[in-house]
């Protein structure tokens, strides 16, 4: 299971100061995979990942040292804490001591790949084919893939089975049903949708859905398709179909509002599937979120983490780390980790297979097709408007703004250089 604040919330602040590590690594080619490869023993390699959950380390190391096996090292698996992934990478680049194999937080992928100190995938004859082509896009910098995610998540719309049948009301495929279900669901004590508004990247993550499927863009925020999505928003808390307090609820908070009852739907990954089916008494079921009006194409955004080689004088160590990423994105691998963690796996056979195996997560499978990478435009300035944007929704939200003034600003700050 991926961690409760998601892959998507974590601080990106640091990554500015990633650029200068390029001076530090200058002059470490990739080389070719030869060589002094051939004379160099390598008996064990590095990893680092932010997998710090008990359950989840614990299954990650099993995986690793799974794939470590068959390339002939063993693993020394270590896992820092989210927000800390990225200053860590920055000092071990600046200090010479980077891991053999690298997992990053997709977004930050540019970044870190733009400062010089990962080298790209296809140096060691690792392909692409049959992979979802957004999850493809997430791992590449300037035309070249540096890393690889074997499974990915996105978001859907959770609901309660019955509620929705007492409000009379089906599960909603358009915004105008989601509105008059939200409405219909809503009684004292409980609201019809909960969805993430707080002031993070988690809220962005949240909005982008509503904001690309009405075909607005993150590079021109302050267009009418826009202002509509965030007005769908601000319109179901101003009629009482949404609490305000969704100002300040995470995804975690919005999941203990959908399991106490307090919300009949609510938008949100797969990553709370776990929890869910450990809950007595709860029908709930999960379709892929709505879309503006019948026959618009839904875009989500692409949750999850990729792996990468990083940089060092060691082509043999170099080597080893992409035998292990590359076993750790085959099919039995992706499998394995869509089981635990209730992911979506990244080659599109598997996860149709996976589909099929657990129904609850087609809905899931189906939004990745059509997934999007929220670096695939921005690339490295995407932070800047992913901060706009989420400044954009509280203002607009809170009523302080409407959703036109909030998405102005909005565009200011993004273009403010």
């Amino acid at each position: 299971m991926n961690a409760p604040a998601g892959p998507f919330g974590r601080p990106l602040a640091a990554l500015a100061t990633v650029v200068a590590l390029v001076l530090v690594v200058a002059g470490c080619g990739t080389g070719d995979p030869s060589g002094s490869a051939r004379t160099e023993r390598v008996t064990s390699l590095t990893v680092l990942d932010y997998y710090t959950d008990t359950t989840e380390h614990a299954h990650w190391g099993e995986l690793l040292t799974s794939c470590g096996k068959k390339a002939g090292v063993t693993i020394e698996h270590r896992s820092v804490p989210g927000p800390s992934l990225v200053p860590t990478v920055v000092r071990q680049a600046t200090a010479g001591t980077l891991p053999d194999l690298l997992m990053l937080d997709n977004p930050d992928l540019q970044e870190i790949a733009r400062s010089g100190v990962l080298t790209p995938l296809r140096t060691y004859g690792i392909r692409t084919d049959g992979f979802v082509s957004g999850i493809v896009s997430a791992g590449t910098y300037q035309g070249e893939v540096y890393g690889l995610a074997p499974t990915v998540n996105t978001l859907a719309l959770y609901y309660n089975k019955d509620m929705l049948a007492e409000a009379g009301v089906t599960v909603p495929r358009t915004w105008n049903e989601l509105r008059e279900a939200a409405r219909a669901t809503t009684r004292p004590g409980r609201h019809g949708l909960a969805v993430d508004a707080d002031a993070s990247f988690e809220s962005t993550f949240q909005f982008l859905p509503f904001l690309w499927s009405n075909g607005g863009d993150e590079q021109r925020l302050d267009t009418p398709q826009a202002a509509a999505a965030l007005r769908l928003w601000t319109d179901l808390v101003r009629d009482g179909s949404m609490s305000r307090s969704v100002l300040t609820w995470n995804q975690a908070n919005v999941h203990e509002q959908f399991l106490g009852g307090k919300a009949a739907m609510m938008v949100n990954g797969p990553w709370r599937m776990t929890e869910l089916e450990k809950a007595k008494g709860l029908r709930w079921g999960v379709a892929p979120l709505p879309v503006p009006r019948s026959g618009r194409s839904l875009v989500t955004p692409l949750g999850g983490e990729v792996w990468t080689v990083p940089r060092s004088d060691s082509q043999a160590r170099r080597i080893k780390a992409a035998q292990v990423l590359d076993c750790l994105n085959d099919p039995t691998s992706m499998q394995t980790l869509a089981n635990w963690h209730h992911t979506v796996p990244s080659r599109k056979d598997v996860a149709a297979r996976y589909a099929k195996q657990v129904p609850a997560m087609a809905a899931f499978v189906e939004s990745v097709r059509g997934a999007r990478a929220r670096t695939r435009d921005l690339g490295p300035a995407w932070p800047k408007t992913a901060t706009a944007i989420q400044t954009a929704v509280q203002a607009a939200v809170s009523g302080r703004q409407t959703p036109e003034e909030a998405l102005r600003r909005a565009q200011r700050t993004a273009t403010d250089s």
